[in-house]
């Protein structure tokens, strides 16, 4: 007895999807909005939030190649510290459990808005006083690992194509060296058999401060702008990359509106619809992870005096343990940086990272250390504009060459 024809094509069609598919992806995201009255991250001391006005997410994209696998994060926030990280991962090893999976593969990013809430203690009722909510915090980590999970088991057979661009002119400037500036912009989007979209990946480098100071409701700025454009248009899990945003690299000459905001995320999203439609398909079949624990030296007293006084709750002495990690989906590179770096780091790292797929560049990676700069902020003549205060948010000047000699020797073992 021989099946119908109308039974063996769609067996046959998913044979070969099935064949064609580099990866098994899975994706998932969940909102973390704090609560009325919780600490607004940026801006100034002792604002409390008066509602939402648009949600904030924990986002979670899982990639596995059959023998490897690595998982992204983002954050909606200022920026979650490493300890943080570390929480997360001990929690996902309560949650999943195959030899394929490895906790250390969890990297993280934030998106870095000025309208989420305080995780990092710099922005309570005072400066001796933490504005975490360490409820909520656990709560994040908590909605963080089951995400991780979730996503882990929505995996399905899938395929990538990427796209690249450049974008920001006329909105996105750097105040502090006007001249210094990674305008990539960078996505990368796995889809299922069916052609539908999965997760899509995108890298660039821009504050989220369109609101900055102008209001205390929850919001992901333009970042979620972006969301809603990317979500109508293509579906699926889309994940916002924060890029070297340091020097203060922002939006300038912005009417402080959710319309504003909506209008420069739904740009930034259209900028990158555009770059899909003539994407090219991801080289590679494989996945490879380097990273590398590291201590860095705290030439800043006021970093070790805030985590004395539990406003920083984690342990900084003379140095602070960070993390950097460099990993390859297919040709597709990532790089790491524990905090705010400038651009020039930005264009370092890309110039390390392996050719012939896209490079992104996660900055608050793994970490929130403040203000990365090179040597010229502290000592040069003249110091760029607003050195002062960048200076004081940076744990100190060799933290810059530090990081990138970490990543140099990633990049080496990676290739």
């Amino acid at each position: 007895m021989h099946a119908s024809k109308s039974k063996v094509l769609p067996i046959f069609l998913s044979l070969c999807c099935s064949l064609q598919a580099q990866w098994r992806v899975g994706a998932s995201a969940a909102a973390m909005n704090p609560e009325k009255g919780a600490f607004v991250a940026g801006h100034t001391l002792d604002r409390r939030f008066t509602g939402v006005h648009d949600d904030i997410h924990v986002k979670a994209v899982a990639v596995s190649d059959g023998r490897n696998s690595v998982v992204i994060l983002s954050f909606d926030c200022i920026g979650l510290l490493h300890p943080q990280l570390m929480e997360i991962r001990r929690a996902v090893a309560g949650l999943v459990h195959e030899p394929e999976f490895d906790t250390a593969r969890i990297v993280m990013s934030s998106t870095h808005t000025h309208s989420g809430p305080d995780v990092v203690g710099l922005w309570g009722p005072d400066r001796l006083h933490s504005g975490v909510d360490t409820a909520y915090l656990s709560r994040m980590v908590s909605i963080a690992a089951r995400q991780v999970a979730q996503a882990w088991r929505a995996r399905v057979p899938a395929r990538a194509d990427f796209g690249e661009a450049e974008h920001g002119e006329g909105w996105v400037y750097n105040i502090s060296r006007p001249e210094s500036l990674d305008r990539s912009l960078v996505t990368l989007r796995f889809r299922d058999a069916r052609g539908r979209a999965i997760a899509t990946l995108t890298n660039f480098a821009c504050h989220p401060t369109i609101l900055d100071g102008a209001t205390e409701e929850v919001s992901s700025d333009y970042v979620g702008g972006f969301y809603r454009r990317m979500d109508s248009a293509i579906g699926g899990v889309n994940m916002f990359l924060q890029g070297s945003i340091g020097g203060w690299v922002q939006p300038e000459h912005e009417a402080k509106t959710f319309e504003r905001a909506t209008f420069r995320g739904g740009g930034l999203a259209d900028a990158v619809l555009r770059a899909l439609k003539s994407s090219s398909s991801l080289p590679g079949r494989d996945i490879a992870f380097e990273s590398s624990r590291l201590r860095l030296p705290v030439a800043n007293p006021g970093f070790r005096m805030l985590a004395q006084a539990g406003v920083i709750r984690r342990e900084i002495g003379d140095s602070v343990e960070t993390e950097v990690a460099l990993f390859r989906i297919g040709k597709a590179c990532f790089a790491t940086h524990p905090g705010e770096t400038v651009p020039g780091m930005s264009l370092r790292t890309r110039a390390l990272l392996p050719a012939g797929g896209p490079k992104f560049v996660m900055g608050l990676g793994m970490d929130a250390l403040g203000y990365i700069l090179d040597r010229a902020f502290f000592e040069g003549d003249p110091r760029p504009p607003h050195s002062e205060y960048l200076c004081s948010m940076s744990v100190g000047p060799e933290t810059s060459e530090l990081v990138m000699k970490a990543i140099a020797g990633l990049a080496g073992r990676l290739r």
